[in-house]
């Protein structure tokens, strides 16, 4: 039967309907991601914990909102989780959107296609530097060591984001969310979000111990250009 869920609810009942062998990678291999998780994760959180608190401060004097971000997405077995940023938007970043799409068709379908915009007028000028740094991302570390995400796999998506995956989100949701991931090493500028579930559903399909070394190691050329990690 074809998974067309498009509410956390829906797809609860019916996540576990996998679409055939093989997603989500071995019991073996999902034993040794998690130990290769919690290694570099706790080590990476060592290294960065200057970084962290020097971003956090300028986050403060810039606009004095909140540090963190914490947006609800979907995991591993569909299971909600806040999934955890450094705040790069601006704290009126949805009247922000809401405006522009109002008032800009052309911005209206570039977020309709890749539900990103390439001039993004929420995001603020420390956020920019994060964001293109990647650095904003430093706090999914904790999401990591939580067991919430991987630190390779699928985008973590929003509950509105269900429809577009239509019947392969039982795949998606059969590994969990990474901080990094296949499609984010592969993208360019334009990728377009079909091309994103492609990328998550070839990741379900092939996971395992190594192809996520392979896609850590692509993340750190990618970060260095400047396309981010996520």
């Amino acid at each position: 039967m074809p998974f067309t869920a498009t509410t956390w609810d829906d797809a609860t009942a019916i996540v576990y309907r996998i679409e055939g062998p093989g997603w989500g990678g071995s019991a073996i291999d999902r034993r040794a991601i998690r130990w290769l998780d919690i290694g570099i994760a706790l080590l990476a959180l060592l290294v960065a914990m200057p970084v962290m608190i020097a971003i956090a401060i300028a986050i403060r004097i810039s606009d004095r909102g909140p540090v963190l971000f914490a947006h609800r997405r979907l995991g591993e077995g569909a299971r909600p989780f806040h999934c955890l940023k450094f705040r790069s938007m601006s704290t009126d970043a949805d009247v922000r959107l809401k405006a522009l799409l109002e008032s800009d068709p052309e911005a209206r379908d570039e977020w309709e296609r890749t539900q990103k915009l390439r001039r993004d007028p929420r995001i603020t000028a420390v956020g920019n530097i994060l964001r293109r740094t990647s650095l904003d991302e430093l706090p999914q570390l904790f999401n990591v060591l939580r067991g919430d995400m991987s630190l390779v796999g699928p985008r973590p998506i929003v509950e509105s984001e269900v429809g577009r995956y239509g019947r392969h989100f039982a795949a998606y949701c059969s590994v969990p969310p990474g901080v990094t991931g296949l499609w984010q090493v592969q993208r360019d500028a334009e990728t377009s979000y079909r091309r994103r579930v492609a990328f998550d559903l070839t990741y379900a399909r092939s996971r395992s111990l190594m192809l996520n070394v392979r896609i850590l190691a692509l993340t750190v050329p990618s970060v260095l250009r400047g396309r981010g990690a996520c």
